[in-house]
């Protein structure tokens, strides 16, 4: 059960780490979003969500390897994946870009399902 647990947090990690390129500045955001970020505000927000994902990608990867973090990784992860899905759905004509983000969320939203169950299994056989 504890690989199970260790490559769902480690998938959720990998997906959550792919933005971080987009602190490296507006061309790299363009290219990751398929959007023009010309205004310096949407710039410095666009790369802070990077930071922001590097950061929970971090926490996730951390967490594969320390059996005492990963309830709260998951949540994080939970939290995160459910997010984007519900705005981009409920907004929804979004480009292809944010399609193929749409299509990674629901990868790593499956093996956060995958990892949760494994963990719940563990927990309830005592092991």
């Amino acid at each position: 059960m504890e690989y199970v647990i260790s490559a769902s947090l480690l998938i959720a990690a990998a997906i959550h780490l792919l933005p971080l390129s987009g602190l490296l500045g507006r061309k790299p955001l363009e290219k990751l979003y398929g959007i023009t970020v010309e205004e310096p505000n949407l710039e410095i927000l666009m790369r802070h969500r990077a930071a922001l994902f590097g950061l929970l990608g971090a926490f996730l990867l951390y967490a594969a390897f320390q059996p005492a973090m990963q309830l709260p990784a998951f949540i994080a992860g939970f939290v995160s994946v459910v997010s984007f899905l519900w705005i981009a759905w409920s907004t929804g004509k979004y480009n292809a870009q944010l399609a193929r983000v749409f299509t990674a969320d629901i990868i790593a939203l499956l093996s956060l399902v995958v990892g949760a169950c494994a963990c719940i299994v563990k927990n309830v056989q005592g092991t």
